[in-house]
């Protein structure tokens, strides 16, 4: 593996944004004569229905499978539209789908890479839809890994040349300390402005998060003011086994005391299996349980209103990053784990 120097930096950044020899997301993107659709939707599940009608018990008429992108022409609310926490349907070309494992995503196209970070690193987060990630070792050269997804957080730390010969980001995972490599063009490297404090003026105590188990909904406060009101995803109640973490989300008085802007969750195996229970680079991750519980942004569903997770709080991405920087202790810039005695939350 070449390690990219100064002199390679004008070659190569020419090189960057043109056509690639390994393309996870630039291919295949849905093609329709119909009026341009208002989004794109990444399935996240192993498949789903496609239905003649935006209800389950209509007739289904073909399936869409993992990562397959869909067009979306209209969101539709027509089961119970007076509750905002009732399913969504997407029209598409032909059909409709319930968007409960889906993935809106924004990212087509490729972005410019960077060429220098600082030692401790910088966070990116996926700017297509997926792409897919590389080991490289002496012994059996470049091997495929993890598949990343729109808006997961990741550690760059530094750039080198990929197998297709252009600029690709060395990232680190920081469960397992290993590294492993994406196409630059594929990430957008997080600038230090999106992520000051907000309202870092307003005291300590007069911040607090409640969680409402009941109508899945998330209330940040300053002082009786709400600054924040959406749904959210909980854990889903299970066996509560010996030895084993509970999947119901604790009830009770606690507070934020370690904040990571990118955690990899789930077994914590090397794996490139896409179904596997791996999720690297979860993002925006503020914890306030010693189980692990934590309010973090997800990219596997949009399912907010109904219980989903294995305990944490589920949020969108945007939400779940305005939180991160809102809460207490303040993150900063470059730090990969933020320790304090940070913001309460009430979970009820």
């Amino acid at each position: 593996m070449k390690k990219i120097t100064r002199r390679d930096f004008l070659k190569l950044s020419g090189l960057a944004l043109g056509s690639l020899a390994f393309r996870p997301t630039t291919d295949g993107y849905p093609q329709s004569d119909s009026p341009p659709p208002i989004g794109i939707a990444r399935v996240t599940i192993k498949e789903i229905d496609l239905f003649k009608e935006p209800t389950a018990d209509s007739e289904i008429i073909g399936a869409a499978r993992r990562d397959q992108l869909l067009p979306v022409y209209e969101e539709l609310n027509l089961v119970y539209p007076e509750y905002v926490n009732s399913p969504r349907w997407y029209r598409l070309d032909q059909g409709f789908a319930a968007s409960s494992y889906t993935q809106r995503v924004e990212g087509r196209g490729l972005h410019k890479p960077v060429y220098w970070f600082p030692k401790e690193g910088q966070i990116g987060e996926i700017g297509v839809p997926y792409t897919r990630s590389y080991r490289y070792t002496d012994t059996y050269g470049w091997q495929p890994l993890y598949m990343l997804y729109y808006q997961s957080a990741h550690w760059i730390m530094d750039v080198d040349e990929g197998p297709d010969k252009r600029p690709w980001y060395k990232l680190l995972d920081e469960l397992l300390n290993v590294e492993y490599f994406v196409p630059a063009t594929h990430m957008r490297v997080v600038q230090p402005e999106e992520l000051t404090p907000i309202s870092p003026e307003v005291p300590w105590e007069a911040k607090r998060i409640e969680v409402n188990l009941l109508d899945q909904k998330l209330t940040a406060y300053e002082s009786d003011k709400i600054v924040l009101h959406t749904l959210v995803s909980t854990g889903i109640p299970g066996m509560n086994l010996p030895g084993q973490i509970p999947t119901e989300t604790p009830k009770g008085r606690f507070n934020i005391e370690v904040k990571m802007p990118s955690k990899h969750m789930g077994d914590g195996h090397l794996t490139s299996d896409i179904f596997a229970y791996e999720l690297p680079g979860v993002p925006w991750n503020s914890f306030f349980h010693e189980t692990g519980v934590a309010f973090h942004g997800t990219f596997w569903h949009q399912n907010y209103g109904r219980k989903m997770s294995h305990g944490c709080v589920n949020m969108t991405p945007e939400e779940a990053k305005w939180l991160y920087r809102w809460a207490f202790p303040e993150a900063k810039e470059g730090v990969w784990e933020q320790k304090g005695f940070g913001t309460t939350v009430w979970v009820t």
